[in-house]
């Protein structure tokens, strides 16, 4: 069985971090979605309601995905998933100097993980998570980068923190 994983802190999940689970669920028999902490990032929701919006998405799409929490090293999770591939999306060359280097150390790490690059769809590119919830701080429209129930969940957070959001 080919296992891959998608690792991300997904806050919030994206219609790009959607759309490179539908395709990348496609290149293996298991896709497990790895939501992770990361302690250089101020998270919005915590890593249970990440995982909660990341189940619900991915619901739809069908197939044999699963979505799991990870605190460690990548290389180390997609070990212990037993994964032979690790999926990363890129939207921009910014991303790919980043994720080069990463994939480089990874496969210093262990060799026997390769790392695949999906391209964003182009209408998906430039969506970013950072991005989401800034315009999402500051009352925009979000709808057209996230799904709809992730929408509410960011609007619902926002009035909780007391900023207006659409």
């Amino acid at each position: 069985m080919r296992i891959g994983v998608y690792p991300g802190t997904f806050d919030p999940v994206t219609l790009g971090h959607v759309d490179i689970i539908r395709r990348g669920a496609k290149l293996v028999d298991r896709l497990v979605v790895g939501v992770t902490t990361n302690a250089s990032k101020s998270p919005m929701f915590s890593v249970d309601e990440r995982v909660a919006m990341v189940r619900r998405e991915v619901e739809a799409i069908g197939g044999d995905i699963e979505v799991v929490t990870f605190d460690s090293l990548l290389i180390d999770f997609a070990e212990r998933m037993e994964a032979s591939l690790i999926v990363r999306g890129l939207r921009a060359v910014a991303d790919f100097e980043y994720e080069y280097q990463m994939a480089g150390m990874n496969q210093q790490l262990d060799n026997r993980i390769e790392t695949v690059f999906l391209m964003a769809d182009v209408a998906l590119q430039p969506i970013a998570s950072r991005l989401v919830k800034e315009i999402a701080l500051y009352g925009g429209d979000i709808r057209k980068f996230v799904p709809a129930a992730v929408a509410a969940e960011v609007r619902a957070r926002v009035g909780e923190l007391g900023r207006r959001g659409n």
